[in-house]
Formats: C-alpha cells, structure tokens, sequence
C-alpha cells in the first residue's frame, strides 16, 4: 500500500493499524427445476424403470453455483444452515461411450452465511440411499447402517461432536433384502428432550437425551463467544 509523502510516521501507522472490513457475502438458494431421478432400490433391477424426477435447487454464492441441493433447509443457527445435497454423477462404465449422467442424493452440506464456508457433513453411520436425516436444533436423527452392514441403527449426531450421542441397533439388515424406506422420519419430543425412530416391520424405539449445550463453533467464533 503506497502512502502521500506528506504523511507522517506516525499517520502512516495508524493508517496500518486500522482494521480491515470483512467481505460482505452473499448466500442464496436458486429457484427449483426438476431432474430425472431413479432411487437407488431400483437403480440397480435388470427390468427398465422409468426415472422418478427429483427437485433440486442450486446454492449460489456471491452469484455463483457452487453446488446443488435437495429438499427443505433446516436453520441451525442465525447465520448457519444445513442442507441435503444433490449430485450429478457419471454412471458410464469403463467400457462405455461418452458420460451417463444421473442424480443422486448426497452427503449434508453446512453453509456459513457470514463466511460463506461451505462444509460436507460426515453423520456417522449415514447412508444416502437409507438415512432421512430430521433435524432438531444441531442434532440429527437417523436410520443408518453400520460397517459392517449387517444392522440398522438408531443414530443421533451432534454437529461439532465427532461420536454419536446414540448409536443403537434396531434390526438386522440385508443389503439385497430390506423395506424401502428402512424407517419413517424420527419424531422429537422438546420436553424432556427425546426422539422416537420408526423402524419398518418393527415397534417403535425412543430414547431421551440430557444436555442441551450447543457444540457447534461457527468460523470466526471461539467456544466462550458462544
């Protein structure tokens, strides 16, 4: 930064001192268009499907796409917000021609409004093609299916906590043979603080939860500014 002559050492540091204004950014959801869709129970059957169409909206920052979602967002603070991913994925095997393209729902993604940092939620146990996150405060509930995928769980995840709060077993689980969907959508219950999974062929489950802290650290927060 050049400084005029006639300035003093004494201006010219306090020129230096003075604190720079953070970029102002935007962060917004385009308008909605359908893509053909076909869900993954089917996307693998030898017997042609007609595609489904799934709604997908693109996440634009500061004017540009800077990726695709799904779905209803869920504010999680006044300035973050999570949202289901869509992606556009080539299916073409090696020994096709040219690119099959086609949907799939994806990963979480958590957006910062005010830093415009965009992060990819890694749920633990999630799997895209069974778990229907719901969302309550920073925690989500879930179907999910284990590594070894020979069970389905009851999960509950807490952004800005690396375990699960829950991770409880509710039946066994086939890869080649289960109901779709593998659960209806956890129902919360605010006081006390409790959700309830819904698991296909079987009764329901709940579980409590203690503690209501938010473990969340926003960008350009420390812990105690919480």
């Amino acid at each position: 930064m050049a400084f005029p002559k006639s300035l003093g050492v004494g201006a010219t540091l306090l020129l230096l001192c003075l604190p720079v204004a953070a970029k102002v950014h935007s962060v917004a959801l385009g308008a909605w268009r359908k893509v053909p869709y076909t869900p993954p129970s089917t996307s693998s059957s030898t017997t042609a499907v007609e595609p489904d169409t799934l709604r997908v909206r693109p996440l634009v920052i500061d004017g540009q796409v800077r990726d695709w979602t799904t779905g209803d967002i869920h504010e999680i603070t006044d300035r973050t917000f999570v949202a289901r991913r869509a992606v556009k994925l080539n299916d073409s095997l090696p020994d096709e021609a040219g690119a099959h393209w086609l949907w799939v729902l994806g990963p979480w993604l958590l957006v910062d409004r005010s830093s415009a940092h965009i992060s990819v939620l890694h749920l633990p146990d999630f799997d895209p093609a069974v778990s229907e996150v719901v969302w309550f405060r920073d925690y989500a509930a879930y179907c999910g299916v284990n590594a070894t995928g020979k069970h389905l769980y009851a999960v509950v995840s807490q952004l800005g906590v690396r375990r699960p709060l829950i991770a409880k077993p509710l039946t066994q689980w086939t890869v080649d043979d289960h109901p779709t969907p593998a659960c209806a959508p956890a129902t919360w219950q605010r006081q006390p603080l409790q959700v309830v999974f819904h698991p296909a062929n079987s009764d329901a489950v709940s579980y409590r939860l203690f503690g209501l802290a938010s473990a969340l650290v926003e960008e350009g927060e420390s812990p105690d500014e919480q």
